[in-house]
């Protein structure tokens, strides 16, 4: 597997020039996040994720985690690794100072957590629900339980997990069987949990369980369900560790992929129920969950750009090393010595398919984090919940568009090395195996696609995607505003894709009040449809930035043309898709709603 090293430039290109790191860091509380600062953060986290994580990434999917006599036992070396990353203050970067955070943005930290996936996505996926969770305690949680648990875990002390689905409910939350009987100033939990990620394991002392179950007089489906934290030891009133609580992981599931990732099933209370604390009110757990899943959905969403970067590194330094066939451009006959197949048309078309893509997509999941800082921290009242509908907006086209992307580029970097990249040696198989899972957490993404009709764009009436075409319709009178081919070219797809959208958009409002299923019908072209124009939106201002730079002059002159060639390129090979998918979604619906099961 080739060694991985974070394309730190390409990172704070994005940062700095297309979305403004200086203006983020003007909002009041974020005066530390100085570019100069946040350059420094970034070497030092590549350091950790280039010579700490990335190395323990494949043998730890050869050994897998495994559980011995009820207590799970990660691969050699990612106890050690977990050490380091805590010690250096990592897990608590985006988090509140008065429980221990560094206060910095989640603009800081998307970059952050892009290099810990690429680097080891099995490792990232504990601070990543840990990461859910203190954000869930944080909003909901009484000012009791939040000075007892949110210290450690943003230390990296204790760690966070998610506890939805069930055998028998699945993706319907509504239909899950947990139970919580009050007992005083807890609860016993009773019932099992499936698909627990970290639900348990050997790097801390103990795992804050976030659960949802049900009370005994509480009603049917989604309105009846409560959420409790459950911790695997409990915790004294002096913050030390009290006795194990009645909770155990009763097996790992075997996988695809992310095999040194722990998925345990869970069981709740086999000796009279696990002591639980009610989080945020009765009957209330799915609101409570919901700060939980989506901060979870938008880190899956940069789970697609990691490891479809990682992909890519893997797939250029294989194409710039094998040395096969001659160079097409040579002699009719085929005359001259074999050359690298970097040489040959068809592997530059697939490597530059995949940096494309990840430039759209890392603009993509920066921006939403963006407006997630802006959200929490811009003092305008207006400006603030501008960004708030913005962010809504972009979380179910960041995890969908984002993961299915980057299955579609990993299986791309498979190709790229042929049939040697169907050999697991190479590594390149690990990260499209690993990849897949990421269509299918929080919320497969058919689900992100009727979260983006349904809630996103026909409750507020389409408020939110008018507001973000508004805001592309400027950037495009700019580009057309700009010199030479490139952005010529740039400008007219990007057009394109805008039109395309928004006719999409006015087709999902006429549409949804009167035929629900045939609007969700088209909901899954519709969220690839986002995906790529505002994407592309996104490449054409890097684009921008990079002709101002040119202009300005300077030692980036290479880096900068290349900005310019990847946007022409995704301007011709990926915008172009927009009007076949708004034709898929207004005209291919009937004949989805027209078939029934004779028909498969």
């Amino acid at each position: 597997m080739t060694a991985y090293s974070a394309p730190l430039k390409d990172m704070a290109f994005v940062l700095n020039r297309v979305l403004d790191l200086k203006g983020v860091s003007a909002l009041p509380g974020y005066e530390a996040a100085e570019p100069a600062l946040v350059e420094q953060v970034l070497e030092e986290a590549n350091r950790l994720a280039r010579d700490v994580l990335a190395p323990l990434n494949a043998p730890g999917d050869r050994a897998g985690s495994r559980i011995e006599n009820g207590v799970v036992r990660t691969p050699d070396g990612f106890k050690a690794a977990y050490g380091q990353f805590t010690q250096g203050g990592w897990n608590g970067v985006p988090f509140d100072p008065d429980y221990g955070g560094q206060g910095l943005p989640w603009l800081v930290q998307q970059a952050l957590a892009e290099m810990w996936q690429s680097a080891n996505m099995s490792f990232g996926l504990c601070p990543l629900l840990t990461q859910g969770a203190i954000e869930l305690l944080h909003a909901h949680g009484t000012d009791a339980q939040k000075a007892l648990y949110l210290p450690r875990m943003i230390a990296g002390e204790w760690t966070g997990t998610m506890n939805l689905t069930e055998p028998q409910a699945g993706s319907d939350v509504g239909a899950v069987k947990t139970r919580a009987l009050p007992e005083g100033d807890h609860y016993r939990i009773t019932g099992q949990k499936i698909y627990i990620t970290y639900g348990d394991h050997d790097w801390t002392d103990n795992v804050i369980h976030m659960v949802l179950a049900r009370l005994p007089d509480a009603p049917e489906g989604t309105k009846g369900i409560s959420l409790f934290l459950v911790p695997k030891f409990l915790v004294n009133p002096d913050g030390s560790l009290g006795e194990r609580n009645d909770l155990r992981p009763v097996s790992l599931e075997h996988k695809l992929g992310i095999n040194a990732s722990p998925t345990c099933v869970m069981a709740y209370g086999d000796n009279g129920g696990a002591i639980g604390y009610l989080v945020g009110g009765e009957n209330r757990g799915m609101e409570c969950m919901f700060t939980m899943m989506n901060n979870a959905r938008l880190a899956v969403g940069t789970q697609g750009l990691s490891i479809a970067e990682r992909a890519y590194q893997q797939a250029l330094d294989y194409a710039k090393t094998r040395i096969q066939s001659r160079d097409a451009s040579g002699s009719a006959k085929g005359d001259g010595a074999p050359v690298a197949i970097i040489r040959h048309p068809d592997v530059r078309r697939m490597l530059m398919s995949m940096k494309a893509g990840i430039e759209a997509m890392r603009g993509l999941s920066y921006l939403a984090a963006w407006a997630l800082d802006h959200s929490k921290r811009n003092p305008d009242d207006g400006e603030r919940a501008r960004a708030q509908r913005l962010i809504d907006l972009l979380t179910p086209i960041v995890k969908g568009w984002c993961t299915d992307l980057g299955i579609e580029i990993a299986s791309t970097g498979v190709q790229v090395h042929g049939g040697m990249g169907f050999i697991e040696e190479t590594g390149a198989a690990q990260h499209y195996r690993d990849a897949r899972i990421l269509p299918i957490y929080e919320g497969t993404n058919g689900i992100q696609a009727n979260d983006l009709v349904g809630r996103k764009i026909v409750r507020d009436e389409a408020a939110s995607m008018h507001e973000l075409l508004a805001e592309m319709a400027g950037t495009l009178d700019v580009l057309r505003q700009q010199p030479g081919d490139d952005m010529e070219v740039v400008a007219r797809a990007l057009e394109d894709g805008i039109d395309a959208l928004e006719l999409a958009t006015g087709w999902l409002m006429a549409t949804f009040p009167e035929d629900r299923a045939l609007a969700l019908a088209g909901a899954s072209y519709y969220l690839k449809l986002c995906g790529i124009v505002i994407g592309g939106w996104m490449v054409a201002r890097g684009a921008l930035a990079a002709l101002n730079g040119l202009s300005a002059g300077g030692e980036d002159a290479g880096f900068l043309e290349a900005k310019l060639v990847t946007a022409r390129f995704y301007a011709e090979h990926y915008l172009p898709q927009a009007t076949g998918l708004l034709a898929a979604m207004v005209e291919g619906g009937q004949s989805t709603l027209a078939l029934d099961e004779t028909q498969f």
